[in-house]
């Protein structure tokens, strides 16, 4: 079969040892850095039988789907999320399968952030590169409170973290997530003012949907110590449009981590964020990872495999299997 995958951004794809699952296809590889026009997806996927895309890279509505007769399948690496039309694929008999992720890999992303945030290890590595010595003074986050918002397997993660590091835990959510915190020991917050007012660093752990889109707000934010640290390793849309860097120069919170961006990938060295100074930019490392791709992709590969041998699994739109 004709397999595409697009947005290889670091060339890696073929490097992975599951890669050989689709050894007995015809598989290209695409590795454009930023997203691709309509046209150009349009040419390039038209003799595809399947699509392997990697997360939410490449985006899939009905236009592109009206111009992809021989499109089949889509495999979708971790869960299938916004960027993909599901009801267009169904409508046209596209099969889309969906896989695993892990909250391995970001907890531990969000954790190094924080470490560093609060250690401010960037700057003082980039004045010992240019010949300075010891310029700034960091913070330990022992004895710190550590708030996470979203107590699911990355939630849960970084609470064992912080009790390694002995932190105490805050938590805020659903009844249900503030419900397992207080049973594994931890203390929920009162209120959402509260919980934004005690956490000396805050974490945001959910999943972006309609009922959490913009769900912090500058008065949120403002409630943050002056010395506090926001990290957001989740997706920027929880954040309302503009409210970081507007609290952020209102002096609440202080300081700010942030692995993902409104419009990705960020290209542009003068994105506000990236100038700020006291705001530590990763460019959404979260899941890349070498097990983490491993994870995403072998599961991708393997339902491939399975649907072509006449054996579909994984299957969201089950629908389209009798179109």
């Amino acid at each position: 079969m004709r397999i595409v995958i697009p947005d290889d951004y670091q060339h890696v794809v073929k490097t992975l040892d599951c890669f050989s699952t689709l050894a007995n296809h015809q598989v290209t590889v695409f590795h454009d850095p930023q997203p691709a026009s309509l046209d150009t997806l349009a040419s390039r996927f038209a003799d595809a039988d399947a699509l392997v895309l990697t997360r939410e890279r490449t985006r899939v509505d009905a236009a592109l789907l009206d111009r992809l007769p021989n499109l089949k399948l889509i495999s979708q690496t971790g869960k299938v999320s916004s960027h993909l039309d599901l009801q267009a694929c169904t409508e046209r008999g596209v099969v889309v399968t969906e896989g695993r992720g892990s909250p391995v890999a970001p907890a531990e992303l969000a954790w190094a952030l924080i470490l560093n945030a609060r250690r401010q290890l960037v700057p003082a590595i980039d004045a010992f590169r240019q010949g300075q010595w010891q310029v700034n003074l960091g913070h330990a986050v022992a004895g710190q409170a550590l708030g996470i918002w979203g107590y699911g397997k990355i939630g849960q993660r970084l609470a064992r973290y912080a009790r390694a590091f002995d932190m105490p835990v805050l938590v805020w959510g659903s009844e249900a997530s503030r419900a397992a915190a207080e049973a594994d020991g931890h203390r929920a917050a009162a209120s959402k003012e509260a919980f934004f007012a005690e956490a000396d660093i805050i974490t945001l752990n959910l999943r972006l949907a309609d009922s959490t889109r913009h769900i912090v707000t500058f008065e949120d934010l403002s409630r943050m110590k002056t010395d506090a640290l926001l990290v957001n390793v989740s997706r920027a849309e929880l954040i309302a449009p503009g409210a970081l860097l507007q609290a952020l120069d209102a002096g609440r919170p202080g300081f700010a981590a942030v692995d993902v961006y409104e419009q990705e990938p960020v290209l542009d060295p003068a994105h506000p964020l990236l100038q700020h100074p006291r705001v530590l930019c990763t460019p959404h490392l979260g899941y890349v990872e070498k097990n983490g791709y491993e994870l995403y992709f072998g599961d991708a590969f393997v339902n491939v495999v399975a649907f072509f041998d006449g054996q579909p699994q994984q299957v969201a739109n089950p629908q389209a299997l009798s179109r």
